[in-house]
């Protein structure tokens, strides 16, 4: 006697259906709930939608919340973890709250671009944070998705090509250490100001500047008042796509190569719809009177490690980790 997995036991009842006639709805499909906070028309979650749900196969039952639908915002590893959800797409920075290993990803210049960050996961440092998140979060990272670039947007015509030049600068950042930590890493003045109140501080002056990947900086239309947007690409957003390690686990190694390809073939689809958008925004925002340019990169990547080397938020890192990344 032996005990059949639910895989096999799935894969014996179609077996007998298909023999007798019986349409695939007759046997069970494995539910594979996933949570994420943007909306359902971002690239990224399409590529989930169109061309994930569609790899992985018909024993899978793809089903989506997007927008925060299912769960708020923040909860979702922990979801993942209890076995209320199977799947979440979720910021390195949510990862750090349990394994702050993760935290080094979010800060400045350490991913540099899209494909960097795909670089990094295709080697063995993607493989030793897989691990951290096996072995302390209980979850199984498919792949990483490219969000876009933050770069910062200012009021005034001084040039900035260096992190000197924005010296007394104040640029809103989220709340949060981590964030504040950020805007200080490229030389500004950090101000902690929520996402709605951002036009109008720029527009009364009680800031002078603001950071956003450039899709954003449209949507809010930053670009009514301000005069300038410096291609810092400071910091790189992107989400790990996980699924709980008991789910992942069941399934035969076969299957699991299959899902990790099918994230990956998804987000190379999204990561070229993102790009093609800050492409052509560059164009846009030029067309609206701002000046938009490439300023000094290696010396504000220079600076901005320097400040997080001398900085406790570093304490958490990977021995030798961002020389590794730097490496790539």
């Amino acid at each position: 006697m032996f005990k059949l997995t639910r895989r096999q036991a799935i894969a014996g009842t179609a077996a007998t259906a298909a023999m007798i006639g019986l349409p695939k709805a007759a046997f069970a499909k494995t539910t594979l709930r996933f949570a994420d906070v943007t909306t359902a028309d971002a690239p990224r979650s399409q590529a989930l939608v169109n061309i994930f749900a569609k790899e992985i196969g018909d024993e899978y039952e793809f089903k989506p919340y997007f927008g925060s639908t299912l769960l708020k915002q923040g909860t979702e590893l922990v979801a993942v973890q209890r076995g209320n959800l199977e799947m979440a797409m979720l910021p390195p920075s949510d990862f750090a709250k349990q394994a702050p290993e993760f935290d080094i990803l979010g800060a400045a210049y350490v991913v540099r671009s899209a494909a960097h960050l795909q670089s990094i996961f295709d080697s063995e440092i993607g493989e030793e944070f897989r691990k951290i998140a096996r072995e302390k979060l209980r979850v199984e990272i498919l792949a990483p998705a490219y969000y876009g670039a933050r770069h910062v947007n200012l009021k005034g015509k001084k040039k900035v090509m260096r992190p000197e030049d924005l010296a007394g600068v104040k640029m809103r950042m989220p709340g949060g250490e981590s964030w504040q930590f950020l805007g200080k890493a490229v030389g500004a003045n950090p101000v902690a100001m929520d996402y709605a109140e951002v036009y109008t501080g720029l527009q009364t002056g009680a800031i002078d500047a603001q950071d956003n990947p450039l899709p954003n900086d449209k949507l809010m239309k930053f670009y009514e008042v301000t005069d300038q947007i410096i291609l810092t690409a400071h910091n790189i957003g992107f989400g790990l796509l996980l699924i709980g390690s008991s789910t992942f686990d069941a399934l035969p190694a076969a299957e699991q190569t299959r899902m990790r390809e099918a994230a990956r073939k998804g987000f190379a689809w999204s990561t070229a719809e993102y790009e093609k958008q800050e492409k052509e925004l560059v164009g846009f925002f030029r067309e609206q009177g701002l000046e938009v340019y490439e300023p000094d990169l290696e010396a504000f990547r220079a600076y901005a490690q320097k400040q997080y080397m001398e900085s406790p938020l570093s304490a958490s890192w990977p021995a030798g980790m961002l020389d590794k990344i730097n490496a790539l």
